[in-house]
């Protein structure tokens, strides 16, 4: 019998696999559950020319704010308690990155298609709003069947499949050859994310691994074990990895680490201030190491 592929890998290895002008999907949702233990991987690291597609949050914010981005392709960026993501809207106002827009259930469907190998969904959602407007990739489509009852046939959006060259997700669990579950409340599009994404960019980084044997009743229940090993390319064990993003239930967004990030968005030294003080550390461990530290020292 073979054995089974053993994915386990760092956020560096990831970003080793990753090219500059790639178009990446990020998981989660606002500043909730993203992969930020990869995110800052990129940080540190000298891809750049990044389209980046998310519901995003500080992932978006801060790629956008280091220059590591052309386009961002989003349905919001937010950091939840504060509404609009403030490096986005800085990139965004000042033409640094391009924008395509979506509505939350459009991009849902763009991830389908791209799932599904389609080139793209009909659908209902945005008609009779501006949205189309504002992203000219967006089309109508006359549905080939007839109406209910002999009426006109409808005409529906046609929203394009969104290709991914890559995709990152954080999870609660999962073991070394890429199985994984959420335990918290949502599991957001994070599988979308990934069957989005071609074999060998599909990365997914968890809370903790654990035998495959475990999984299971680490999951709690079967319908959160919602990844499986055939989606997943590489695996980071990442514990707080996706601070300071929520990943519940091992723990809440720090709202004083979001608050203050904000903050930098206030003026080019400050940004420059806080990216060499959290983000040009050697690695994760260091990340980590100084956040305790910096705990420690307000208690």
């Amino acid at each position: 019998m073979t054995a089974m592929a053993d994915k386990r890998c760092t956020a560096d290895d990831v970003v080793a696999r990753l090219e500059s002008g790639m178009t990446i999907g990020i998981g989660g949702w606002g500043a909730r559950r993203k992969p930020m233990s990869i995110v800052r991987a990129i940080l540190r690291s000298d891809l750049t020319d990044l389209t980046v597609a998310s519901f995003g949050g500080p992932d978006v914010g801060m790629l956008c704010a280091a220059g590591k981005v052309t386009k961002v392709v989003f349905a919001f960026v937010s950091l939840d308690t504060i509404p609009l993501e403030p490096h986005f809207r800085a990139a965004r106002q000042s033409g640094a990155v391009a924008a395509e827009e979506y509505d939350e259930g459009q991009f849902l469907l763009a991830l389908q298609a791209a799932a599904w190998r389609v080139p793209f969904l009909p659908t209902r959602v945005g008609l009779g709003s501006d949205v189309g407007a504002h992203n000219p990739r967006l089309a109508t489509v006359t549905s080939p069947f007839p109406g209910p009852g002999g009426l006109p046939a409808e005409e529906l959006i046609a929203v394009p499949a969104l290709e991914l060259d890559a995709a990152l997700v954080h999870y609660n669990v999962g073991d070394a050859r890429g199985n994984a579950a959420f335990t918290g409340p949502d599991q957001y599009f994070d599988d979308l994310m990934l069957e989005a994404a071609p074999t060998g960019g599909r990365f997914v980084s968890v809370e903790r691994i654990v035998p495959t044997a475990e999984l299971r009743a680490s999951a709690g229940c079967d319908h959160r074990l919602r990844i499986n090993r055939m989606m997943v390319d590489g695996v980071v064990e990442a514990p707080n990895g996706a601070h300071p993003t929520s990943c519940d239930p091992d723990y809440g967004t720090d709202e004083a680490a979001i608050a203050a990030y904000a903050a930098t968005a206030k003026s080019a030294e400050a940004w420059d201030s806080y990216r060499q003080e959290w983000l040009t550390l050697p690695d994760e461990t260091a990340y980590q190491s100084k956040l305790r530290a910096t705990r420690e020292g307000r208690s």
